[in-house]
C-alpha cells in the first residue's frame, strides 16, 4: 500500500512538485495521486475503471509510450515506471478532484470535503455580493451644487 499523508490536507509544495505538463495540460500521474491519497496505484486504477463515466477525456487520459519515456527521463521519482508494463494514467485537476470522490481513504475523503467547502464558499460569496448589490441599488448621479473655479492662466 502507498504511503499515506496523515497531516490533514495535502501540503501545497508536495502537490506542486508532482504536477507535470503533458499535451499542454497540467496533470498528475496515477502513481503520484495514489501516494497522495494513501491508496495503491492498482486500487486507484480499479476505481477509475469501475467509474469510467466520471472520467471523460478532459479529466483523464493514458500516456503513450513516448510520453511515458519522457516522464521517466525527466522525473527522478518516476524512474521505476520504466519497468512497468502498463502505461500510466494522467489526471487533470478535475480528474484528481473526481478521484477524491470515488476513493475511500481518509485523505481522499478530507480532500473531497475541502473541495466541496471551497466551492460552497465561492457560491456563498457570490450570493452575498449579489445581495449587497440588491440592498444598495445604484443611486442616480447627482449634479454637483456650487461653482467650479477655473485656475487663472
Amino acid at each position: 500500500m502507498a504511503k499515506s499523508i496523515t497531516k490533514g490536507i495535502l501540503p501545497d509544495e508536495m502537490i506542486m512538485s508532482k504536477i507535470l505538463v503533458i499535451r499542454g495540460k497540467k496533470i498528475m500521474i496515477d502513481r503520484d495521486l495514489a501516494e497522495l491519497y494513501g491508496v495503491s496505484t492498482k486500487r486507484l486504477n480499479e476505481q477509475v475503471k469501475r467509474n469510467q463515466k466520471r472520467f471523460p477525456d478532459d479529466f483523464m487520459f493514458q500516456l503513450d509510450e513516448e510520453e511515458k519515456a519522457e516522464v521517466v527521463a525527466n522525473c527522478d521519482h518516476l524512474k521505476t515506471l520504466k519497468f512497468s508494463p502498463n502505461l500510466p494514467n494522467a489526471f487533470t485537476e478535475h480528474g484528481a478532484v473526481m478521484l477524491a470522490s470515488v476513493l475511500n481513504s481518509d485523505t481522499s475523503i478530507q480532500v473531497n470535503i475541502q473541495t466541496d467547502v471551497k466551492e460552497n464558499r465561492k457560491d456563498i460569496t457570490l450570493i452575498f455580493e449579489a445581495l449587497k448589490q440588491l440592498l444598495n441599488p445604484l443611486q442616480p448621479k447627482r449634479k454637483m451644487i456650487g461653482f467650479n473655479r477655473k485656475d487663472d492662466e
